[in-house]
């Protein structure tokens, strides 16, 4: 496998790591990154655009959607990523992988909007995504954390109270968290259907 081109340091660095497919990035996504940084207490978050979603038949152009989302994360520690790009990587957890054999010393989080929590037994080995990286779960519009998911109720015991959220980096996995927030009513769906 090419060594992938990083979006910046890593070495002892608590990372999240953002992926979706940003068609487009819009406000919403930007709260979610904003929050987890400061809440996780992240020194950057790197949005991963993702390649395609093998769960949806949409994903938009490539290259307008990582010039989406590199137009929106300018703020201090948002970095944006085409690692899956360059790798040809489709899968989140082969992602990761990648991820975590190029910078073996970075402390990296999974970040995940609510509504993708709901459907995360769907993607290709989600267990083992729990198992190799704490998971930080952020509030979203009409998503709302229940016990009924599989991964919640997989990894219950596993959850740390939202005070601890900043603990989350030092936690070995499996660990999770569920950031409450500010709900942002923007979607990519709904700014698609505007345009």
């Amino acid at each position: 496998m090419i060594r992938p081109r990083l979006p910046g340091p890593a070495k002892g660095l608590a990372i999240g790591l953002f992926g979706g497919s940003f068609n487009p990035a819009h406000a919403g996504h930007l709260l979610v990154a904003e929050t987890a940084r400061k809440r996780l207490k992240l020194d950057q978050v790197w949005w991963v655009v993702a390649r395609g979603n093998p769960l949806k038949s949409d994903h938009g152009d490539y290259t307008a959607r990582l010039a989406s989302a590199r137009a929106l994360a300018r703020s201090p520690g948002m970095r944006v990523t085409d690692i899956e790009a360059q790798l040809g990587l489709t899968y989140s957890i082969d992602t990761l992988r990648a991820l975590q054999k190029a910078a073996p010393d970075a402390r990296f989080v999974w970040l995940m909007g609510a509504d993708n929590l709901a459907g995360f037994q769907r993607w290709k080995d989600w267990e083992e995504i729990a198992r190799h990286v704490p998971i930080a779960v952020i509030g979203r519009p009409g998503a709302r954390i229940t016990r009924a998911t599989a991964f919640a109720r997989k990894f219950a015991r596993h959850r740390l109270p939202e005070a601890d959220a900043a603990h989350l980096p030092q936690s070995a996995p499996p660990a999770w968290v569920y950031i409450r927030v500010r709900e942002s009513a923007l979607s990519s769906t709904a700014l698609r259907a505007r345009a």
